[in-house]
């Protein structure tokens, strides 16, 4: 149905069951014209290119992704090359020579979870870590932690990276923090573009951060925060591009910081990928792909390949191991916890070495859905034993 969208990607692996693509995702064939429009607006303005991409390709992506949030200001999102940049931004909004309390989740990706641990060996910093599972009751168990102490800052996934389950409801658990000063940033990387969200409630409460690398399909390098409106946090890690807007006015004796969302952004970047997450959006717009319409495609992508895997029987691919609660809306991807991690890497190789490709995290194996996903699945070969 979709696959059209995909030609140039798809004609590199033919045969190839691609299974990953809630880390890497085929990009559809609109970024590369995207990257020549790139290099094309480059040489076209020179000089000239920065105030063009400023005043054309960044307020048109800003808004995109507003849309798709139902955020009330562009303006209010910022753009780096990954979301640990703008995450550690937020955290030199305090001062770390003063004792900070954070609270997040035994799950969060490793970027947050080795930038904790590092900020952990000094004294002055605790963070207090609330386990995913059991799923069912995490955001009342995440909420009641909320109570027990005050808190500095608060990080968590909208959807896990390690099991695909929700948090939860991302309205109650923002509401539930008691503290109106305490920092709140939502990873939402396994959300954005993958699982209708609607931030119009609490937009003025949270940070958001996503990118373009997996379900928004415009590859590495696009990364976004979406800032609250008023927000006058000043970060220490900061760069040129904070204060774009007012560059040419006289230096004052504090470092001006912009109005925008653009106050927690950097320095110079290549904003190739910016042309493509922004031809990507676009190309789901004129093809009426919004998240609610692909949401619906990849849960049906997922109810056909487990009734597929339930006829096969297969020792570790089954029911037992899956990580899934079919009366819970859920990530786009399926996860089978094995015995152990060997066991899921060496299941992983036998799987690629038949033209299936999934993604091992330790004793986990994920199975990921796209829109380039069409026809019945395959797999009773590739899980046989030669």
């Amino acid at each position: 149905m979709y696959s059209h969208l995909y030609k140039r990607f798809l004609s590199h692996h033919k045969g190839i069951q691609h299974f990953s693509s809630h880390s890497h995702h085929y990009w559809p064939d609109v970024t590369r014209e995207a990257m020549l429009e790139y290099w094309d607006d480059c040489a076209k303005y020179v000089d000239n290119k920065w105030p063009h991409f400023f005043q054309h390709k960044l307020p048109e992506t800003q808004t995109f992704i507003a849309n798709t949030l139902n955020l009330s200001n562009p303006k209010q999102i910022v753009f780096a090359p990954n979301t640990h940049e703008l995450l550690f931004r937020l955290i030199s909004c305090f001062d770390l020579r003063k004792p900070l309390r954070i609270l997040s989740t035994d799950s969060e990706f490793h970027s947050f979870q080795r930038q904790a641990m590092r900020l952990e060996e000094w004294d002055s910093i605790s963070v207090t870590y609330v386990p995913q599972d059991p799923i069912e009751s995490f955001e009342s168990r995440f909420c009641e932690a909320l109570q027990e102490q005050a808190f500095d800052m608060v990080f968590f996934s909208h959807v896990f990276f390690n099991s695909g389950h929700l948090s939860g409801n991302l309205t109650n658990i923002v509401n539930a923090v008691p503290n109106p000063q305490t920092l709140i940033a939502v990873d939402g990387y396994h959300g954005f573009m993958a699982i209708p969200t609607d931030l119009a409630s609490i937009e003025n409460r949270i940070f958001y951060l996503s990118g373009g690398y997996k379900y928004a399909q415009g590859g590495e390098g696009c990364c976004f925060m979406a800032v609250p409106n008023h927000c006058q946090l000043r970060p220490l890690y900061t760069g040129w591009f904070a204060e774009f807007d007012a560059l040419e006015s006289s230096r004052a004796e504090e470092v001006p910081y912009s109005d925008t969302g653009f106050r927690f952004a950097g320095a110079t970047l290549d904003l190739s990928p910016v042309y493509r997450l922004h031809a990507s959006l676009n190309l789901f717009k004129q093809e009426g792909l919004t998240v609610n319409v692909i949401h619906a495609y990849i849960k049906d992508r997922q109810r056909l390949f487990l009734e597929h895997l339930e006829q096969l029987e297969h020792p570790y691919l089954n029911r037992t191991h899956l990580i899934y609660n079919s009366d819970r809306d859920h990530g786009h991807f399926l996860t089978y916890r094995l015995p152990t991690a060997q066991i899921a890497s060496n299941l992983q190789a036998q799987l690629e070495a038949k033209g299936v490709l999934t993604d091992c995290r330790g004793d986990r194996l994920r199975f990921g859905f796209g829109l380039y996903h069409e026809g019945e699945y395959d797999l009773e070969m590739a899980l046989k034993n030669d």
